[in-house]
């Protein structure tokens, strides 16, 4: 089985944070827009374009926020700035990997300061491939785990095509394939079940357990990357002490 990162779990509390503060808009913004570009404004026919409306919804993100970025996709974009999706790599501190998605309209802007993120927290951005075989690309769906039973969700998960279920800290963890991930949360939300996010997210193969200075130091890394304009998503392979876990949820 994949492994179940806790920064999955911390990262989703993290962008509700952010909406507070209007910053997570702009980002699923893009990503509605480059989704409508590339795969047509009907979600219904969109998986991805579904999947970014879906986490619009996540952050309560305004509808006509969400109609523009469609219309801006499926629009004449002819004097649009362009937007390339780049994927980087790298090692933050104690070995920890770093999977980091990017939407940018100028690559040479956007790599020395993601490089410069990475040194000024004791990491190193790698060349192309140099952590991603060790994380798997997956349909991840996170729920608030309050007063569900954990067998019942793991039955109604893995009945619907669903390969792993785990709690972590106050959230279970919902792995399933990519092809998978529509009918699986569909599955879960036709009991009433919350769906808190789903994405397609790279999952760790295995995971770092880190202590609770060390996790300190990757959370600083990881929460500087994520508070750069043109960083999608961030993932990694590390697992925090449970004192540290439940003050960051």
């Amino acid at each position: 089985m994949a492994g179940h990162s806790h920064w999955a779990s911390i990262k989703h509390k993290k962008g509700a944070a952010d909406a507070k503060k209007g910053k997570a808009f702009s980002k699923i913004a893009r990503m509605i827009t480059v989704a409508a570009r590339k795969g047509g404004g009907d979600p219904d026919m969109n998986p991805k374009l579904q999947l970014a409306i879906d986490k619009a919804r996540s952050v309560n993100m305004p509808k006509d926020n969400v109609e523009r970025a469609i219309q801006k996709g499926t629009g004449d974009s002819a004097g649009d700035t362009e937007l390339f999706e780049c994927l980087y790599e790298g090692y933050g501190p104690h070995g920890v990997a770093l999977m980091i998605e990017i939407l940018t309209d100028n690559k040479n802007r956007t790599v020395p300061e993601i490089r410069k993120i990475f040194e000024r927290f004791g990491g190193n951005m790698g060349e192309a491939g140099c952590v991603s075989w060790m994380f798997e690309k997956k349909g991840l769906i996170i729920v608030n785990s309050g007063n569900l039973d954990e067998d019942d969700l793991m039955m109604l998960a893995l009945d619907a095509g669903a390969e792993d279920l785990q709690k972590v800290g106050d959230v279970f963890q919902v792995i399933c394939s990519q092809a998978d991930l529509g009918k699986v949360k569909k599955a879960i939300e036709g009991k009433n079940i919350k769906v808190e996010t789903a994405e397609v997210s790279w999952i760790p193969k295995n995971n770092i357990d880190l202590e609770d200075a060390a996790g300190r130091k990757v959370l600083k890394l990881m929460e500087a990357l994520e508070d750069h304009d043109d960083v999608q998503n961030v993932y990694s392979n590390f697992n925090l002490p449970q004192n540290l876990l439940a003050e960051m949820q």
